[in-house]
């Protein structure tokens, strides 16, 4: 049996994409090209790896546990790679990296500049993923590193945390706790809550900090009208009432705004972390993107380890 790295690769696109041409296009080869590949492996394997009469692709039985041990195959191949470059002074490659739309737009700015300033060689291809498509992505690995709000607790899954940012109140001007540094959340749930639209992590922190069950919510004054931290403080300009929104969003908001701006009495924060697979490459990009991020942060971002970190589920 004769298997090149090249089918191999040409087997997980598949397996990623589930369509021929969306993954002859990833290979940089002609779909006719990437189908021949695949139909001579089958003829010589003599098993029928993807099940071409459905759409999107599947994987036969047989292909599904084929897959497994390619991408295992890709895998320590890649980390051939991965252990030459850490014994190398440069620093070059691609990294690709997925952020949640909550954190991308505020620490994108803090770090981006200055790690492509150090390591020009590097190629940093960065997307905004909702949690569940982060993960999906990583297990896929169309992606090699992730940044979300942690703890996740997923099989298979590392993670390693890079700052805790606390949970602030943005309220309106006229409220009769306005003028209060801190809130507690029965003054919180007391008015009218903008809060992030379905599949936003962030919503599911909101509703477990203030205690209440998403089913039953409908009987209280939340609204899901948004899915942007800018469109929720909008919202409260426009409407009144109030919304949460992560310190480091906080922090980008002009002097008027800053006064609207209130802690909550528990001291809620959420960790954001860099999450990789278990058996992840690039160690030597991924350690320095890492020690970049802490280094452009608020100092007292990377301290709040201690405070009450509000669960994500």
């Amino acid at each position: 049996m004769n298997i090149s790295t090249q089918q191999l690769e040409y087997i997980a696109a598949i397996d990623t994409y589930r369509h021929f041409v969306t993954a002859s296009e990833h290979c940089h080869v002609t779909q006719p090209t990437l189908s021949m590949q695949i139909k001579k492996l089958e003829k010589e394997l003599d098993i029928v790896i993807f099940d071409r009469s459905k759409q999107p692709l599947v994987p036969t039985e047989a292909g599904k546990d084929l897959i497994v041990q390619v991408r295992k195959i890709l895998k320590e191949i890649e980390r051939i790679d991965d252990v030459v470059e850490q014994y190398k002074n440069s620093c070059t490659g691609t990294l690709k990296l997925g952020i949640i739309p909550t954190v991308a737009p505020y620490l994108v700015p803090y770090f981006i500049g200055n790690f492509l300033r150090k390591y020009p060689e590097v190629e940093l291809i960065i997307s905004e993923l909702k949690t569940d498509e982060l993960i999906t992505a990583l297990r896929k690995e169309t992606i090699d590193a992730g940044i979300l709000a942690t703890p996740l607790g997923l099989e298979g899954i590392l993670e390693k945390p890079l700052y805790y940012e606390q949970f602030m109140c943005y309220t309106e001007e006229n409220l009769e706790w306005s003028k209060k540094n801190k809130l507690s959340v029965k003054e919180l749930l007391s008015k009218k809550i903008w809060v992030l639209s379905e599949g936003n992590c962030f919503r599911n922190q909101t509703f477990n900090l203030c205690a209440v069950d998403q089913l039953d919510s409908q009987n209280l004054s939340f609204q899901y009208e948004s899915g942007s931290i800018e469109g929720l403080i909008r919202l409260v300009d426009r409407e009144g009432g109030s919304t949460l929104i992560p310190e480091l969003v906080s922090l980008e908001l002009g002097d008027k705004k800053l006064e609207r701006l209130k802690f909550i009495e528990s001291n809620p924060v959420r960790e954001i972390s860099l999450v990789l697979s278990r058996n992840y490459v690039k160690k030597k990009l991924i350690e320095k993107l890492s020690e970049e991020i802490r280094l452009s942060l608020p100092s007292h971002l990377l301290n709040n380890a201690s405070k009450n970190v509000v669960s994500l589920k």
